[in-house]
């Protein structure tokens, strides 16, 4: 029994030690091809075809939110204090409202005056009038002088210009007096008011600014070259920066282009939107017509490097296509070139893959 323990513990030290040469010999290789034969985990994509359908032709432009007409009103005589203001910014007002009134100051006084001095005259010129008819009567006779006849009647036509004098100036002062009264010209909303109560008001100086009707309308700036395609009362959809969309009819092309940046400007009437406001910059298409467009969800193309590509389904694989994108309508774009009508491609989920990659189709 003594003698046979040595030759076990032998046999096991050259089995322990074959065993460990070849773990170091064959384990990274055996390990390696493991995990090279190991099939790649596919990710499960929905399939979405492109499809051809009509859509609106359109072309875009940029501008300003402004007044259709802005009225500006003001004083039209001077040396009176504003008395009475009774409107603010954001009223609308009718047509010959009262907006505000000036001191009438000595207007009224003269306007008495000249009342006074034409009644004077009346009374005079009739006085002239009643004499030269009695004249009148003893021409041809020695009665009278023929110098004394022509005084008289020269006498009644001076009365009767002396009566046209004053009425004419009773109407002047009566014109002064109602520049007291500021009214609207016509319908529409303060747009601003610059009149302070109290203030000394000189003759043209601004007081308020009326936007006429409430009337807003959309300038557009169009590249020169594309103006030819617009006229006077096509569809425009137009995007206010801060308000809700709203549609529009083309008003009127400019006749002439801007030397310097080319462009035109054409001018939209806009439907009336309370959030609408002038001043507010927009974006707008002008809608030209229907025509054929090939088209994707927006959540199939992938923006890389610049560029748009889709992943085409081409089996369990997937293949990295550039294509070349177009219009937008709702959450569709239109793929112009690089894409099949009925090819498929992944509808979402783009950015987790790569070209070459496998996939899952789900059903």
């Amino acid at each position: 029994m003594k003698l046979r323990l040595p030759f076990v513990t032998a046999a096991l030290t050259l089995a322990l030690a074959a065993a460990f040469v070849v773990a170091l010999s064959g384990g990274p290789a055996f390990a390696q091809t493991a995990a090279s034969a190991a099939p790649k985990p596919a990710l499960t994509v929905k399939r979405v075809v492109a499809s051809q359908a009509s859509w609106a032709q359109t072309l875009s432009g940029t501008g300003s939110i402004a007044a259709w007409q802005e009225v500006v009103i003001g004083a039209e005589i001077g040396g009176q204090r504003l008395a009475v203001l009774n409107v603010d910014v954001g009223d609308r007002v009718k047509k010959g409202q009262l907006l505000a009134r000036l001191s009438p100051g000595t207007l009224e006084a003269d306007l008495a005056a000249s009342k006074a001095a034409l009644l004077e005259a009346e009374a005079s010129a009739r006085e002239a009038h009643l004499t030269a008819e009695r004249v009148k009567t003893l021409q041809g006779s020695d009665a009278l002088s023929p110098q004394a006849i022509d005084q008289a009647l020269a006498a009644d036509a001076a009365g009767q210009a002396r009566v046209a004098a004053a009425k004419a100036r009773m109407q002047a002062d009566q014109l002064r007096l109602s520049y007291t009264q500021i009214t609207a010209p016509d319908d529409g909303i303060i747009s601003a008011r610059i009149a302070t109560p109290g203030a000394l008001v000189q003759p043209g100086q601004e007081l308020f600014r009326l936007q006429r009707q409430g009337r807003l309308e959309w300038r557009a700036e169009v590249p020169g070259a594309e103006l030819a395609q617009l006229k006077a009362g096509q569809l425009v959809r137009v995007q206010p920066s801060g308000a809700p969309p709203v549609e529009g009819r083309v008003r009127r092309v400019a006749p002439q282009v801007d030397a310097q940046t080319r462009n035109g400007l054409v001018y939209v009437d806009l439907k009336a939107v309370e959030p609408l406001r002038a001043g507010l910059f927009a974006r707008g298409d002008f809608v030209l017509g229907d025509s054929a467009a090939l088209s994707l969800p927006q959540s199939a193309v992938l923006l890389r490097d610049g560029f748009s590509y889709v992943f085409r389904i081409d089996g369990s694989k997937v293949r990295q296509t550039k294509v070349q994108l177009g219009r937008r309508e709702a959450d569709r774009v239109e793929v112009r070139s690089g894409l099949a009508a009925g090819a498929a491609v992944v509808e979402s989920g783009v950015g987790f893959l790569a070209d070459g990659d496998t996939v899952r189709v789900a059903q």
